[in-house]
């Protein structure tokens, strides 16, 4: 069943024409995603990679019946492209964007707040459902089918923990990457809550890092409510306390926000805690099979 996508979503491609959106639009194209068109303003009525070219999302939902959206906006220009999406209907949001101002993503998470729209992101690889649909910039070919849930704030520890997986015998139903800004649309306890949810997802894979109280907030979530077993990682187990680390979001804030304290709350809660990425497939075969 999957999570989010599956190979009846359609996808509108924002900044379809640019160089990243020409580019992972036609990787996921070649993966089999349904990509129904693209937005660029002031190139509507065009036809880019053999698919229509619209002004606006409004025109593109109208015309296609788009109910997923990817965003290959400039920072500048990347919130108001989630809150057009939200405002022209589209159900799931993805934005790949890095480097959106901080105030701008504030106003467009209380722009979505409400309304029937889920988004990844931002600064995000997105959502994979493997060997169906891709909405996002990850290698395709790392992800084959089976019943393990993947979510993740690194988009490169999401391919490397779906490789792991896959190495043990397993494979992956949907794989989201949730971004590693300071103010993202889905939480890992939401994602987390969509797989517990999902008849098709056996086990999950839950990759956390240093800074903010996400992995926590899953975690205890996980602990009342957890009816799959959970393999986690926390990454920047050698990261200075105050020191920001790669993502926007990753500096330690507090005692709760290193990498040693996640790790110990994940535990007491029940999540079965991998020291290194190397063991996280292994691990996750054990307590499958």
């Amino acid at each position: 069943m999957s999570i989010l996508v599956n190979k009846h979503s359609k996808i509108l491609v924002q900044g379809f024409t640019g160089t990243e959106g020409s580019f992972h639009a036609s990787q996921m194209i070649e993966y089999g995603s349904q990509v129904v068109g693209g937005v660029t303003p002031g190139k509507g009525g065009s036809r880019h990679l053999d698919r229509d070219v619209f002004n606006t999302v409004a025109e593109g939902v109208n015309k296609t019946g788009a109910d997923v959206s990817i965003i290959f906006v400039p920072p500048a220009f990347a919130a108001d492209a989630i809150m057009e999406a939200a405002d022209a209907g589209i159900e799931l949001i993805v934005c790949i964007t890095e480097g959106i101002p901080v105030q701008d993503m504030v106003k467009a998470k209380n722009f979505i707040s409400g309304k029937p729209v889920r988004l990844i992101g931002p600064n995000c690889p997105g959502v994979i459902t493997a060997e169906e649909c891709k909405v996002g910039i990850m290698p395709g070919f790392v992800f084959k089918k089976g019943n393990i849930g993947v979510v993740s704030k690194s988009g490169t520890l999401t391919y490397e923990a779906a490789d792991q997986a896959i190495k043990a015998g397993l494979g992956i139903s949907t794989a989201v990457g949730i971004g590693g800004d300071p103010i993202i649309g889905t939480t890992t306890k939401e994602a987390l809550e969509l797989f517990m949810n999902d008849p098709e997802t056996a086990g999950v894979i839950m990759i956390g890092e240093i800074g903010g109280g996400m992995e926590a907030e899953a975690a205890r979530w996980y602990k009342k409510n957890g009816n799959k077993p959970v393999v986690g990682f926390i990454a920047g187990q050698t990261a200075p306390p105050g020191r920001r680390m790669g993502h926007a979001g990753a500096i330690v804030g507090g005692a709760d926000d290193t990498a040693a304290a996640k790790m110990k709350i994940m535990s007491e809660c029940g999540i079965h805690v991998a020291n290194s990425p190397a063991d996280i497939g292994t691990l996750m075969a054990k307590l499958i099979k």
